[in-house]
């Protein structure tokens, strides 16, 4: 199987509002790919699509090399999905929770303790395994559902927006698990609008009001994307140098960094012009995947201005 997911044009509208718009992307068996985005962008709704929960508008798709049209209860079968508000029964223990999901996914009786010491090393999860759902930690339920829904060791793993509401050291730890299960041969599609979990992953997907904007590795969107010499500044009161700086003539693309403004100048030699407009010595830097979907997220808005 050359791919674990292709699609096609897929497209989900709510009345007149189109969620994803004409969405063709291929994955590769055993990749890590993050969908990227601002809430509202159409990544839950793609994954609902790929997962067969929801049913396209339009367009196709294959799935483990099932149709997604006409085979969706295969797709099912062969997946793993976790949700933002994935539901575990908090009156359960670790333990009973894993046994239970063991057996919605119809694991054999016989593998079910082989497989639940399994989940409980992989998540790092054994001393609380007699430990009530409803007393763990966000970030340890979250290792929890994670394992709930990979017990049955799906080829495929959908996980979206796992990490919401988690501390930066929980989420760290959770994409360390991520990671081995695409080094032991899992797909896992992951959305999520954290650019520090993106740059773990093998590609990215950025998407913007439903559309696919660009797919691509971390570093090559750095590379193709963003044309010219990134800068940043610190300046006093930044937002009333922003529109200013914008105006200028050598200047690509203008925005906030945190307490920064990063500057994406023609070239190199622009940075001596941009210190003599503000006074303050630009500090050339590489491009961040925020300035990319930045970037990505302005070309779309000109052309969307020019159509």
């Amino acid at each position: 199987m050359e791919y674990a997911i292709e699609s096609c044009e897929l497209t989900r509208r709510f009345g007149n509002f189109t969620a994803v718009d004409r969405l063709t992307l291929n994955i590769r068996p055993g990749e890590v790919c993050g969908f990227l985005g601002a809430n509202g962008a159409g990544k839950s709704t793609a994954i609902r699509m790929l997962c067969g929960i929801l049913q396209p508008s339009s367009g196709t798709a294959a799935v483990l090399g099932y149709d997604l049209l006409r085979e969706v209860e295969k797709i099912k079968s062969n997946i793993g999905y976790m949700s933002q508000k994935f539901s575990l029964y908090e009156d359960l223990s670790v333990k009973d929770n894993l046994s239970f999901y063991a057996g919605i996914y119809s694991l054999p009786r016989h593998l079910r303790s082989k497989r639940i010491a399994e989940m409980l090393r992989l998540a790092d999860i054994c001393e609380q395994e007699d430990s009530l759902a409803a007393n763990l930690s966000v970030g340890w339920k979250q290792r929890l559902a994670l394992c709930c829904a990979i017990i049955s060791r799906p080829a495929l793993v959908f996980l979206d927006e796992p990490t919401s509401g988690v501390s930066p050291t929980s989420r760290r730890q959770f994409f360390n698990i991520i990671q081995n299960l695409s080094n032991q041969g899992t797909t896992v599609i992951v959305t999520t609008h954290f650019m520090d979990e993106a740059e773990r992953c093998d590609r990215i997907a950025f998407m913007s009001e439903g559309r696919l904007l660009a797919m691509d590795t971390p570093d090559n969107l750095k590379k193709t994307i963003i044309e010219g010499q990134m800068a940043e500044l610190e300046l006093p009161h930044p937002m009333e140098h922003l529109k200013k700086i914008e105006t200028l003539p050598y200047v690509r693309e203008c925005s906030m960094y945190g307490a920064f403004i990063h500057v994406l100048l023609n070239q190199e030699s622009d940075l001596t012009a941009l210190q003599n407009f503000t006074g303050v010595q630009p500090r050339p830097i590489l491009p961040t995947l925020e300035d990319v979907f930045i970037t990505l997220a302005k070309k779309r808005e000109k052309g969307a201005m020019g159509a």
